[in-house]
């Protein structure tokens, strides 16, 4: 994968557009068109449940596939891209987690790829019995329709990684593919295994994409409340949003595009990645309980606390198991596993009902990249 670091350009800027959409027949053969996802350019809201760092680059050899195509013909293409709407298959699940391994390693992506699930997941409503319209796991982030809200601004940048592996793997759906990375950079950044299960199937039209609000802002006015408000919307509960939201451990929040965090701190001016930022952690590509223990330390202004982070400690529910986290990683490690499996099944359709699971073993924990933290 050497070869294809060298390729890479990690950016902040957009998806290069080419011009005159007259070209594009001449450019993109229909077979190609079938396949290009929804990709635009937005602006982010207060809170992303996984904030992190914006990601552009050129077509990995490693990783042969169709060009992708610029947001300018989106209009064009993006409502009649195919689907596949069955389950997905086993083998081309396995082949498409280490073509993400591989993915992770060369681009350090795995804050964008995590959040890039969860933003796909966490539109689930419970309280609508008819899918698609309740929302959850179904692949309908891909659409431009979606892509645009708010909340899920430079996810574009995550769709644009993950694409390549799409094409290589039709088997695979969407819905499928935004999990199995998310899972798989949780577990890659030296986390705990998520006991996942595949199968679900995906939307067909962005007409099936749900309305923009469902997912939760950083700043509200009563923190706790709104975070109870979503995530008891999708059936989920107080443990729950306290070890979901210890994934903050991973990733930085940009205030060009959030309006939260500073520019650039001293452990995010070196990257890895496009610089800046600004981290909840110091070593923000290791998945461990630091975000806990710094929250509650709040002894370091290079780290970031937002208003939903700092309730954490300061309701009391949130607080039993925010303490809990703090102290022991292990049971972090325990509650995390299941409380990201349960997102990321909650409200979504399965061929076979009962899923498809994936034999496979957890691979070696992943050493954090060797890059500066500022306290050399």
């Amino acid at each position: 994968m050497a070869d294809c670091l060298s390729q890479l350009t990690l950016s902040q800027s957009p998806m290069a557009s080419l011009t005159g959409a007259a070209t594009s027949s001449r450019i993109f053969p229909s077979a190609s068109r079938a396949r290009i996802s929804a990709l635009s350019s937005s602006s982010l809201s207060p809170l992303s449940l996984s904030s992190s760092s914006s990601y552009s680059f050129s077509p990995l050899r490693c990783l042969r596939s169709s060009p992708l195509v610029p947001h300018v013909f989106l209009n064009q293409f993006g409502s009649s891209m195919s689907t596949v709407a069955a389950a997905s298959d086993p083998a081309q699940l396995k082949s498409a987690k280490e073509d993400i391994k591989e993915l992770l390693k060369s681009t350090f992506c795995h804050p964008i790829l995590v959040r890039l699930g969860w933003h796909d997941a966490g539109t689930y409503n419970k309280n609508i019995q008819e899918w698609p319209k309740r929302g959850g796991a179904n692949g309908s982030l891909r659409f431009e329709a979606e892509l645009k809200h708010g909340a899920n601004a430079g996810l574009p940048n995550g769709l644009k990684l993950i694409q390549p592996i799409k094409d290589k793997y039709p088997g695979v759906t969407y819905a499928d593919l935004f999990q199995l990375a998310s899972a798989t950079a949780i577990e890659e950044a030296g986390g705990p295994k998520i006991p996942m299960k595949y199968g679900r199937v995906d939307v067909s039209s962005p007409e099936e994409c749900p309305e923009e609000g469902r997912l939760p802002s950083a700043g509200p006015p009563k923190p706790a409340d709104h975070l109870r408000e979503v995530f008891y919307r999708m059936g989920l509960d107080d443990k729950d949003i306290v070890a979901l939201s210890g994934a903050h451990t991973l990733g930085r929040s940009r205030p060009d595009r959030s309006g939260w965090g500073k520019p650039e701190t001293k452990y995010t001016k070196n990257g890895p990645g496009a610089p800046g930022g600004q981290s909840w952690t110091a070593e923000w590509l290791k998945f461990d309980n630091s975000y806990f223990k710094d929250i509650k330390a709040k002894t370091d202004e290079e780290l970031l606390v937002l208003p939903t982070d700092a309730v954490l400690f300061e309701d009391p529910s949130f607080k039993v198991y925010a303490e809990k986290y703090a102290a022991d990683q292990e049971a972090f490690f325990k509650d995390y596993a299941e409380s990201h499996a349960k997102l990321s099944n909650a409200g979504a359709k399965f061929e076979p009902p009962e899923g498809v699971m994936l034999d496979d073993v957890a691979g070696e924990k992943f050493v954090a990249a060797n890059y500066s933290t500022g306290k050399d």
